[in-house]
């Protein structure tokens, strides 16, 4: 039997996130003053990986990486959160995602400008049977493609559960992806499109089904929608915290149930915690910064029994 090495194994999106914070998004062929500027790491899975690490979950990630400026700070970061970058291949010419994201703090919104120049994924034939089998939970996202559905194949087979971050389907291997997680967590907006239904309990329905061990969609202030294989479609509502900055709030609820689901929570006490931990960021800026650890989140939840 092969040792467990890692609660959860990402593959998938890390960026360089240049935050510019202002009070109001400017308007066009005007200056403004920023209220602040910083520089961190960010990306679904990998944000989605820090939150797992801080809430006590063992996590690796796997991506491909250079060996630039960009590469070095993404992995610097990652690991000073406690995150295993072992099995990231670095390929000449191959560097983070690159985002300028222009935070409304007055707002709590913000606006992603990106560039995936020199973005690579793992190939199938990079992904093996021990990196898959090391993990109790593998967790991708739409920039994975073909490495990502290599490695769901070997989770398959071995009987361990896949958690999907999907923002879009419009990448390679993004539908088959879709179609195959089987703990789907998407956020609204997408859902809507994929779907056509407006409500998203119908949303849910759609996306559901006996092979599907969970599917979620998420909507902000709203909460959270979910169904277990194809049950009823319970809601759990989002908790009421003054938000500060909804960057990786989406990130953060994924890594939140990626770590509880290798706990051997049940889905509700994933969602749960998965719902604290991204009121939690919510309230703090940046995509990482307010990221909960474990105590935090058990504090703020044990505050809303009394």
């Amino acid at each position: 039997m092969t040792t467990k090495r890692w609660d959860v194994l990402g593959l998938g999106m890390v960026t360089i996130d240049d935050l510019i914070y202002v009070d109001r998004f400017p308007a066009p062929d005007t200056k403004m003053a920023v209220s602040d500027m910083r520089r961190q790491g960010g990306g679904q899975v990998a944000t989605g990986l820090v939150a797992a690490a801080r809430l006590g979950a063992t996590t690796a990630y796997c991506s491909v990486l250079g060996e630039d400026d960009l590469s070095r700070f993404a992995l610097h970061e990652l690991e000073q959160e406690g995150v295993d970058c072992s099995p990231v291949i670095r390929r000449p010419g191959a560097q983070p995602m690159h985002a300028v994201i222009i935070v409304n703090r007055l707002a709590g919104q913000r606006t992603i400008l990106y560039s995936l120049a020199g973005e690579a994924q793992p190939r199938p034939e990079e992904i093996s049977e021990e990196l898959v089998a090391a993990c109790r939970v593998l967790f991708l996202d739409q920039h994975a493609a073909e490495g990502g559905l290599r490695a769901l194949e070997l989770a398959r087979a071995m009987d361990i559960p896949c958690v999907a971050d999907l923002e879009n389907v419009n990448r390679p291997c993004s539908q088959e992806l879709l179609r195959r997680a089987d703990h789907l967590i998407v956020p609204a907006a997408l859902a809507r499109q994929l779907t056509g239904e407006n409500e998203p309990a119908a949303m849910v329905r759609a996306f559901a089904g006996p092979q599907r061990a969970c599917c979620a969609v998420t909507d902000g202030e709203r909460g959270c929608w979910y169904a277990e294989r194809d049950s009823s479609v319970h809601h759990f509502p989002a908790y009421a915290v003054p938000v500060a900055d909804t960057t990786g709030c989406g990130d953060v609820f994924h890594g939140a149930y990626a770590a509880w689901l290798a706990r051997g929570a049940s889905v509700p006490e994933a969602i749960r915690i998965a719902s604290a931990a991204a009121a939690l960021k919510a309230t703090q800026p940046g995509g990482r910064t307010g990221i909960p650890d474990r105590a935090t989140v058990e504090r703020f939840l044990a505050d809303r029994q009394c």
